[in-house]
């Protein structure tokens, strides 16, 4: 037999229908299987919790209850009698047995108004978004329960700049379904998204959809950390003489000055262009030099470098 339905709430027995409905929403909500994944324990609290609701916060139920016509179970206690049997409210007839009026299920029973459409029904909804099935009453079950839809998982690869930058980007489902994933702007490798009732439908709601982020490698940009490094071709001729260059960077193009004399391997860093950490930090881009020769080969330059070769004769390999 159940407990005594004002001691699984936690009420005393004259306590108003407002504060038997505000002690059932905590402990449904302390205790609900959707904020207790797993939790046998809290699933038969919460069934306990809404079968005690049940007695308590119909008026009608609660009246018999406290008259004693009904136990903590909802099932009659046989002490009001049968129409017609003894001169009582509830009787039995003749050869025995109760009358289609009597007993549990009937009128004057156990009945499943109150998750249907009442109180409890209600509560819940406004509580979970929507499911208003029996959540295990007198002698019921919790498989009539409305779930919550499953949470689902998934990996989304994106480009360097898009985790720089931000944007959009479709995923697609093993189910067919395809959404649209807004990347914030300082996207970390390994970062979760969490977009709220994307996942599985269900009778109380969709679950969600965790994705997880992964960066793909760049075809310009390496990665030293949150800096990012790429080599940028120069003239020779900017490298004898200096001169000014444009340089790609994963915010638009810049113009960068190329000192005098510059060689290959020179590095020009690019203040807070670089990848973006946990905190929104940037770090930097460093242009390394790559000096390139003029393709076809030009004749008065290489007739230069043949005298300048016979004058000034000079080795990159030497130390010192």
């Amino acid at each position: 037999m159940a407990r005594d339905p004002y001691q699984e709430l936690g009420v005393a027995r004259t306590a108003t229908s407002d504060e038997v409905r505000k002690a059932f929403r905590k402990l449904a909500k302390a205790h609900h299987p959707d904020t207790n994944p797993d939790n046998k324990a809290a699933e038969e609290r919460f069934k306990r919790v809404s079968a005690a609701f049940d007695i308590v916060g119909d008026a009608d139920k609660r009246k018999k209850f406290d008259a004693g016509e009904i136990d903590a179970d909802g099932r009659d206690t046989g002490r009001g009698g049968f129409p017609g049997g003894g001169g009582g409210q509830w009787g039995a007839p003749q050869g025995g047995g109760f009358t289609g009026q009597g007993g549990p299920g009937g009128r004057g029973g156990f009945r499943n108004e109150s998750f249907e459409g009442g109180d409890l029904g209600d509560i819940l909804g406004e509580m979970f978004g929507g499911g208003r099935g029996r959540p295990g009453g007198a002698g019921g079950g919790f498989g009539g329960f409305s779930q919550r839809g499953a949470d689902v998982r998934a990996r989304l690869e994106i480009d360097l700049v898009d985790a720089i930058r931000g944007g959009k980007q479709r995923i697609a489902f093993s189910d067919g379904r395809t959404i649209d994933v807004t990347i914030p702007k300082g996207a970390q490798e390994g970062q979760t998204l969490r977009l709220k009732g994307q996942g599985s439908p269900g009778r109380s709601g969709a679950g969600d959809a965790f994705i997880e982020i992964a960066i793909l490698p760049h075809a310009m940009y390496r990665r030293e950390g949150d800096a990012l490094v790429m080599d940028l071709p120069v003239t020779l001729y900017d490298a004898v003489l200096g001169g000014k260059v444009e340089a790609p960077t994963p915010d638009g193009p810049v113009t960068l000055t190329v000192p005098k004399g510059a060689n290959t391997g020179a590095r020009l860093r690019l203040k807070g262009r670089g990848m973006a950490d946990a905190k929104g930090q940037r770090g930097d881009l460093f242009a390394r030099l790559v000096v390139t020769l003029p393709d076809p080969p030009d004749a008065a330059l290489e007739a230069f470098a043949e005298d300048q070769k016979a004058k000034r004769p000079y080795s990159p390999r030497r130390r010192g």
